[in-house]
């Protein structure tokens, strides 16, 4: 059985990510649902859209820096400094953009202060989810370490819950309400009060067993050490391209709610409320799988179990768009959710996967690189590619799930020339 340290981190794992990612969502939501109108004023429909989903995919092109920075200090200091900062840096981000203007009110500077602290979210998000999962995995007992790394990948359906129930209410209000008298400002408020209960999760945590190994190993080589990202590029850079790749897949999520907000309101002409409380039991239903399909996943190879989850992923999304035709809160929720537990097997497995495919004293930049590399490229692009793709086609689904398809069989690609590699698994 695991001992309670394994545990006790496994849970603050979760507790950090599922703030982390609450703080993701309610921004990637209010980008769709309010932030057009706030910040972007426009009489076209689609320049709004694409205006905020420009300001989303900053978010994105800014994690590589915070994968270079929190991977250096967590190689070099420790896993748990770098993870106490993000959530930090990340908590107070949000926060402040509760107390934005709007462009009504300030003009200009209003979209430019947003643009500044998304940016300050992005550089967060890139160092904490690498050290979630490394914290997580490298306190894990052999035998289960995907399941204890998936702790990590739990925080995402859980933080879309918490962002979904309060979008779900507050989206209901009369517009005047909403943006007038600011309640859309309390999602990002009520981060303040998550962040205060991550912090005390974190703050008690013990530092990985597997740093302290490799900083006394380094101590007794008595060598110079470089800076993690050049050791990175010297040493892994092919694993690294092939770990970026792999990745594809994990920002699907993406696909499930930001694109289908956008789907289901500009093809379908959908209530808002209605496809936000769908994706509310959508995430429910993603909660419930993830844990239980990770921990059945550890009985297989990872590799043969993420390619065969990433081709199940590919074939739902041809039964996801008939389903969901009908406009209907259950069509979506049915639809959806199909290709969600596909998917959820995916995401909760490459975490555990890809850690342990870099060198212990490099591990925390390499594998935040992978995922915040993949983050810039792909996580700013499929909104965008995706709003044009709906834009231009409407109900016309093909194109859009076809480009599903090629996403995940990048990463199918990808997980098959890495499993090639030598695996690290001190």
């Amino acid at each position: 059985m695991p001992n309670s340290s394994a545990k006790k981190v496994a849970f603050a794992a979760f507790i950090g990510t599922t703030i982390e990612w609450y703080d993701f969502y309610i921004y990637a939501l209010a980008s769709v649902l309010i932030f057009g109108q706030l910040f972007f004023p426009s009489d076209n429909q689609f320049v709004q859209v694409l205006g905020t989903f420009a300001t989303f995919a900053v978010g994105f092109l800014s994690r590589p820096l915070g994968a270079i920075l929190f991977g250096h200090i967590g190689d070099r200091l420790g896993r748990k400094k770098s993870l106490i900062i993000t959530l930090l840096l990340m908590g107070v981000a949000t926060t402040c953009v509760g107390l934005l203007p709007s462009y009504q009110e300030a003009g200009i500077i209003a979209p430019i202060l947003l643009v500044a602290l998304r940016i300050l979210q992005g550089v967060a998000v890139g160092g904490e989810w690498g050290g979630a999962v490394l914290m997580a995995n490298e306190h894990a007992p052999k035998g289960l370490k995907n399941f204890f790394s998936s702790f990590a990948q739990w925080g995402s359906p859980a933080g879309n819950i918490l962002a979904l129930l309060v979008f779900s209410y507050i989206i209901g209000l009369p517009i005047d309400q909403l943006i007038n008298n600011g309640y859309w400002r309390i999602p990002f408020l009520a981060s303040f009060i998550l962040l205060i209960v991550g912090l005390i999760a974190r703050v008690t945590l013990t530092e990985s067993p597997v740093f302290i190994e490799s900083c006394k190993k380094q101590a007794s080589l008595k060598e110079k050490e470089s800076a993690p990202i050049i050791d990175v590029f010297k040493q892994a850079t092919p694993i690294l391209v092939l770990a970026i790749c792999a990745n594809v897949l994990s920002f699907s999520g993406i696909f499930s709610n930001t694109l289908m907000i956008g789907y289901t309101t500009m093809a379908l002409g959908v209530e808002k409320k209605t496809i936000v409380d769908a994706l509310f039991w959508i995430a429910v239903v993603h909660f419930i799988a993830q844990p239980f399909i990770s921990y059945f996943s550890e009985r297989f190879s990872a590799t043969r179990f993420l390619i065969v989850s990433a081709i199940l992923a590919m074939a739902s999304v041809f039964l996801l768009f008939p389903i969901i035709q009908s406009g209907t809160k259950i069509s979506f929720i049915v639809g959806i959710s199909l290709n969600v537990i596909c998917y959820s097997g995916f995401y909760g497995v490459i975490a555990g996967y890809l850690s342990r495919i870099f060198p212990a004293r490099i591990r925390y930049t390499g594998l935040s690189m992978s995922y915040q590399g993949c983050a810039a490229i792909f996580g700013s692009l499929i909104p965008m590619i995706g709003a044009y793709i709906i834009y231009t086609y409407k109900t016309y689904w093909l194109p859009l799930a076809l480009f599903y398809c090629g996403l995940a069989l990048l990463s199918i690609i990808s997980i098959y020339l890495l499993s090639k590699y030598h695996y690290y698994d001190e």
